[in-house]
Formats: structure tokens, sequence, C-alpha cells
């Protein structure tokens, strides 16, 4: 998950700069986590897709990394079957869904989902707005392998590819493949929301895709993945603790073991970028800096139920009230990322990777005075329906 970040500049150089959400657009201390499709950039346009209402969608870059750098990423591959695969978990020794639900080949099965559903009824709309938020976001999970495999020199290249590179892409998939399965199971089997209107948007995600505008990149790529794992690892966490305070200790057991997971998959991205630092730390640098300039927008940003047009943005107000994902946590995550990859200390940099150096740096005080700013202005927030809930309002 992360910020939607609209277009206030710090300095203007060749993408847009980082900046906190408009002042208009804020009815609430909530700051929307989406990505800049709304932007006045001149990199916008507008496009109607046959599945899903008209999104403004950027205009897309493609195969931006030099031919040469590709050889890195060969180069690397001894490197990351020793320091990438260890990170991933043998079949055997991994968790299923089954493991934290009802059996439903047991005589007590209607027994466990009673008590599943009277655990449920004392959490509030709100907290079932995120979480089905949470494990839609899981569930459009074809399109990010799909995502991981448009990056030049570490895609799948034929589907079955044994590179580690490839392997990685398919077990990461197939691990995380767990997290949207057990979070609709538990959802299905709570009574508390209306499972149809949930496949729909689930439905209508899958066909938008996603713009994370990482360009073919993978040094792009990696540091989206690095961020956006951190985020699902806050996210996950907050849901656990949340469900922890509404009496649920299943639930929380539940969204914890996915935040650990994510957790484990966030140090196996930042390891490649912290390679990528070793070997190419100019480039690097300047590619973080490029990142966090356009923002770092969810995967969901494009969700959509069939209603309501600012869903995601809606979904996400609420998300920010709670505590589960805020504009705090977007800081952090940036501030944590720096520091993990040392990115102050480099030295012996082009004068471009300099300035990326000095932006990416001064980037998380920045958005804390942004956001203090913005807290002080805020406004009543409004209540809204949302579908997952059979149309209950929910104060964003």
């Amino acid at each position: 998950m992360a910020l939607r970040l609209n277009a206030v500049d710090f300095h203007r150089p060749k993408c847009p700069c980082f900046a906190l959400p408009t002042t208009a657009s804020l009815r609430s201390p909530s700051f929307f986590m989406a990505s800049t499709l709304r932007s006045a950039s001149k990199e916008v346009e507008t496009v109607k897709k046959p599945f899903s209402p008209q999104r403004e969608v950027h205009v897309q870059v493609t195969h931006s990394m030099p031919p040469q750098k590709i050889e890195i990423f060969k180069s690397m591959e001894n490197w990351a079957e020793n320091n990438l695969l260890i990170h991933l978990k043998p079949v055997e020794k991994c968790w299923q869904p089954q493991d934290f639900l009802p059996d439903p080949s047991s005589d007590a099965f209607h027994d466990q989902v009673t008590e599943l559903r009277e655990r449920a009824k004392e959490i509030p709309d709100e907290y079932f707005v995120v979480l089905v938020g949470d494990m839609i976001t899981e569930e459009a999970l074809p399109t990010y392998q799909t995502m991981l495999n448009t990056l030049d020199g570490v895609r799948d290249e034929t589907g079955a590819s044994p590179t580690p590179w490839a392997i990685w892409t398919r077990a990461w998939t197939a691990e995380e493949n767990r997290h949207g399965d057990l979070l609709n199971k538990y959802l299905y089997l709570s009574g508390r929301v209306d499972m149809r209107q949930i496949e729909k948007t689930i439905q209508y995600l899958i066909g938008s895709g996603m713009d994370p505008r990482t360009e073919n990149n993978p040094y792009l790529g990696f540091i989206y993945t690095s961020f956006q794992e951190r985020a699902t690892f806050v996210s996950h966490g907050n849901t656990a603790r949340l469900a922890r305070e509404h009496g649920d200790i299943k639930l929380a057991q539940i969204c914890g073991t996915i935040a650990s997971d994510e957790k484990r998959h966030e140090t196996a991205y930042t390891k490649i970028v912290e390679k990528l630092f070793e070997i190419d730390p100019n480039e690097t640098v300047i590619s973080f800096a490029d990142m966090m300039r356009k923002k770092i927008s969810m995967p969901a940003h494009l969700m959509y139920d069939g209603r309501d047009d600012n869903l995601f943005d809606h979904f996400s107000s609420v998300a920010q009230r709670l505590g589960v994902y805020t504009a705090k946590d977007y800081a952090d995550i940036l501030e944590h990322l720096v520091g993990r990859w040392k990115v102050e200390s480099l030295t012996g940099l082009s004068s471009d990777g300099a300035k990326a150096q000095d932006y990416v740096c001064g980037l998380p005080r920045r958005i804390r005075r942004l956001e203090e700013r913005a807290l002080g202005r805020a406004k009543q927030a409004q209540r809204v329906p949302f579908s997952w809930i059979y149309d209950r309002d929910v104060q964003l």
C-alpha cells in the first residue's frame, strides 16, 4: 500500500516530484493512499478500458534500462541463487490457509464456524473495510507476477525458466498466493461482508492491472517491491493489532502470520537493491530518486467495485484514519530504506547521482512537514457507503 500523492513539486526534474495530497481533497486527517493517477502532469492521459471505468493512466515509458545494464543482472545469477533463494521456504514447511480455518472434515466444523462468526460480530464495519481492501489487494496477485515478468534481465522467459530470478518470481508468487486465499475464506465465513461485491472488485482489479511506472527496469522494479513489501508488512501488522484490540485473537494470528511473510519477502528484495548499490551505486541511487519522485503507488490503485469511482481513495482514507497505513508510515518506510541501503554515505557519485542522493535523503523530512500542515487544515470527514459491507456508511 502507498500514498496517493498529487502534484505539488519541491522542484522540477524530468519526473513529477513527490508531494502530499492537495488540501482541496482533504476532508479528514486522511492522506489518500493511491497513485498519482489524477495528477495535472502532462504525463497523464485518459484511457477507456473495456472492463473498468474510465481511468487516467500515465503515458508509460518502456525498456528504459540501457542494454548493457542487463549484463549486471546476468552476472548476479550466482549471487541470487545463494543469497535470494534462501529467503524462500520449502512448501512442506510453509503454513497453509487451512491451518487457521475451521476444518470442513470435522464434526465440529459448524461449531467452529459459529465461533468465528460470533467473534466477527464484535468487530466494527470500518475494520472490515480495511481488511477487505487488503484482501482484494492480495487477490490481484496475477498482476504482480506479470509486472515482475516485465523486468528486463530478470523475467521468466519461458514460464518455467531455471534461472534464479525466475525461480524466485514463481516461488514468491506461490507464497503470496496463500495470503489472499486465507483472508478470502475468513471473510466468507465471517458473514459480515458482501462476497459478491468483493468478488466483482477483484475481477475489475485484475482486469485493470496496475501502473507502477517501473519501465521494465529492474532497478526501478526492485526498489518498488522493497517499498511495497515493507508497506504490506506494516499494514497487515496493524490489522493484527486492531483485531487483537477487538478481541479476535485468531484473526490477529492470521494477519500477523501474513505480515511475517511480507517481512521475509521485504528482506529479500532489499538485499537485491543493497547488492545493486554495491555494484552500481550511481545508477541505483538515480533510480531510487526517480521512483520516489514518481511516488510509490499501491498495487491496487485501480480498485473499482462497479459503483464507486473513488473506491480506492475511500478505502485508503479509512486505513489512514484507523492507523493501518498512513502518511507517517510512508515517510518511515522511505527513511528505513535510506538507512538500510546507507544512501547518505555513498561516495564517488556523478553530479546527477549526488543530486539524487540529496533528494532521497531529504525527502522523509519534507513529507512529514507537509503531513503536519495538512493535518492542521483537515476538516471533518464525510461518511460514504461501501458495497463490500452492504452499502453501510463508514467515516473516512
